[in-house]
């Protein structure tokens, strides 16, 4: 009975048409990257530019599932008794006297204040399925309170930080194709206006929260050892240093000895973003990680041939 009662929580939490506006609903992750959220019978609107066109660092909800509030009683009479038929096709051994008894409990809440909560979950986490079964199906609520379990708006910034996703850095190197020891190697990021994403999940009508992830600073990892390698990353910014002839080699890498004997004779050279996230108007007093995108480049490192001759 309580997994057919929890189907039925779902025509509550479903009551709206779907949208038709082209904003994300439930899911904050990109096809093919790592799934920082996907809601399951959840209301819950994910919106922003950050919420797409990047990839997700895989941040995981503290909580899998969740209450959230849904209609009022008049709505929720009228719902469940529109579930009727589905009542009795899925009901073991149903009778109309079984049915009555349980509409009775939604007929006792007309005219009182409040509203019905059901419960939600992550259905990118393992464990969220299981966590929606041991919830209860119905909680009906009073006005402005949250039941134990019931999302809070902490939360909801929580899902919207899993929704958040970063673009892949678009990395620029001189020289581009091939450096040799001795010679910097400058590192930059070839996309001029990516440096803010925001994400806003709402529950519509009820709360919402925003991240804002600003980029900030790059790291460099040069692939290699300190002894092999010099690694100039405190002038680099938020973007890095474009070359500039004649100009201080403060952002990239100085390798100081071929990559000849190295795996496939490259260097691998890793270029990290680093966006630190914070609450809008710091409506939750929570300290996120920052979020991270990396891409790798091959490096080939010769060494400069000089012939001397002599007399």
């Amino acid at each position: 009975m309580k997994s057919l009662l929890h189907v039925l929580a779902a025509g509550l939490l479903l009551l709206d048409p779907p949208p038709s506006d082209g904003v994300v609903h439930g899911k904050g992750f990109e096809n093919g990257n790592t799934k920082g959220v996907e809601l399951a019978f959840s209301k819950i609107v994910i919106t922003g530019d950050g919420a797409k066109g990047g990839r997700s660092d895989g941040y995981q909800l503290k909580r899998p599932c969740w209450y959230e509030p849904g209609a009022d009683a008049a709505e929720m009479l009228k719902t469940q008794e529109g579930l009727r038929d589905f009542w009795f096709k899925f009901t073991k051994n149903a009778t109309e006297e079984g049915f009555q008894k349980f509409i009775q409990q939604f007929k006792d809440k007309i005219g009182k204040p409040g509203r019905w909560w059901g419960p939600a979950y992550n259905a990118s986490d393992p464990k969220g399925e299981a966590c929606f079964g041991s919830l209860d199906p119905f909680v009906f609520v009073p006005p402005g309170t949250t039941p134990p379990s019931g999302i809070t708006i902490q939360e909801l910034a929580e899902i919207a930080r899993a929704a958040l996703t970063v673009p892949e850095p678009q990395l620029k190197l001189s020289p581009d194709a091939k450096s040799y020891v001795n010679l910097p190697t400058w590192v930059w990021l070839d996309d001029a206006g990516q440096t803010r994403r925001t994400v806003t999940a709402t529950i519509p009508g009820v709360m919402s929260a925003t991240v804002v992830a600003t980029r900030q600073d790059i790291k460099i990892d040069a692939g290699t050892a300190a002894d092999r390698a010099e690694v100039r990353q405190d002038g680099c910014g938020a973007s890095g240093k474009p070359y500039v002839t004649g100009g201080a080699f403060a952002c990239g890498v100085r390798y100081l000895r071929a990559s000849i004997d190295q795996p496939r004779e490259v260097y691998q050279l890793t270029v990290t973003t680093v966006w630190p996230v914070q609450v809008a108007g710091n409506a939750v007093p929570v300290q996120f990680a920052p979020a991270q995108a990396s891409t790798t480049r091959d490096v080939p490192v010769g060494e400069v041939q000089s012939n001397v001759k002599t007399p």
